[in-house]
């Protein structure tokens, strides 16, 4: 199957399966959209919604942000991991906005990336979901189930987004992404996963033929390992046989044996 035939076929799996998906982000505007996907980098969605409404008490707009010290703000999301930096990059990033954009979060791709803390797809995310501007957020998650389906060929994360851009129409980009979000949640996950349980893998998944012959050649290694097994227990070991025939050699007369006794 095409790739393009078996992106359509996806499509339909995922439309009926999650028809209208929501940003998983609580927000309320771009900017409180941007802190929010700051604060996700190796943290999930939920922990960061519990975070973000005391973190907007202190602090709901860049100037607000910028306003507030390192360390207040580091108090407020350390649950999230990386704290510390990520408290950096929020003070930063509102200043920038302050002086740069009149206190605005740019709805231009390039604009943001610029900003301190923000890399493509956390510009790509605030772009298409806060401004609906066309992008295709590609993060691990969506990488790895590109790769799992076999639309992409898993090389890098830009690759896997070029991909997916090309097969996929540019409307439902934002949509789509969120989709993969969803579906890798509830049917894909990276570990614990059962191929022939889900909706997509059972018949698209790229590693499906690996699979399969590791699991068909599990049994010849199996009576490999079996048959060296046997043919070890035939064959002395090499230190039980240098002891069995230092036993049978001969021993030399003692020396003082052969020394004649003085009267």
């Amino acid at each position: 199957m095409r790739r393009a035939e078996k992106a359509a076929r996806i499509a339909e799996i995922l439309d009926r399966l999650h028809p209208q998906p929501a940003v998983p982000l609580a927000h309320e505007d771009p900017f409180t959209l941007l802190v929010s996907v700051v604060l996700s980098a190796q943290c999930t969605d939920a922990r960061v919604n519990e975070v973000t409404p005391g973190l907007f008490e202190l602090a709901r707009t860049p100037e607000a942000m910028a306003r507030l010290p390192a360390a207040a703000i580091e108090r407020r999301i350390r649950s999230c991991g990386l704290s510390a930096t990520k408290a950096r990059h929020l003070k930063a990033l509102s200043r920038a906005l302050v002086e740069r954009f009149g206190g605005r979060v740019p709805d231009d791709l390039a604009a943001l990336e610029s900003l301190p803390g923000v890399g493509h797809k956390t510009a790509s995310v605030v772009s298409v979901q806060a401004f609906g501007k066309p992008a295709f957020p590609v993060d691990t998650h969506i990488h790895r189930l590109a790769a799992r389906f076999g639309l992409s060929s898993g090389r890098s994360v830009a690759q896997t987004e070029r991909d997916l851009k090309r097969l996929f129409p540019e409307k439902d980009w934002g949509k789509t992404h969120l989709q993969l979000i969803y579906f890798g949640r509830s049917h894909c996950p990276a570990r614990g996963h059962d191929p022939a349980a889900c909706p997509i893998c059972s018949w698209a998944g790229a590693r499906r033929q690996r699979v399969r012959r590791r699991s068909d050649a599990a049994p010849a290694r199996a009576r490999r390992r079996s048959s060296d097994a046997a043919s070890a227990e035939g064959r002395p070991r090499a230190r039980d046989a240098r002891a069995a025939s230092s036993r049978d050699r001969p021993r030399a007369p003692d020396a003082r044996a052969r020394r004649p006794r003085v009267a």
